[in-house]
């Protein structure tokens, strides 16, 4: 499995977005920005809810790299 980008890696690819934002913005705009799959497969195993900011997107995917993939259970 694929080791877990930090949030500053991640936000280096949202730079310029506008929030709040969805998970599918996110990813979306890092793909844009020429993200590699590592952090598109992250973002992409993010709940699929709205962010307020590059702060709580951080703390998501930390928890993400924490606990495996969020189920939602």
């Amino acid at each position: 499995m694929p080791e877990t980008p930090n949030p500053i890696q991640i936000q280096k690819f949202l730079g310029g977005i506008d929030y709040p934002a969805r998970r599918d913005d996110l990813v979306d705009k890092a793909q844009q920005s020429g993200a590699d799959d590592n952090v598109l497969q992250s973002l992409r195993n993010l709940p699929d809810k709205e962010y307020d900011g590059p702060t709580e997107v951080s703390e998501a995917v930390t928890k993400l790299g924490s606990d495996g993939k969020d189920d939602g259970k």
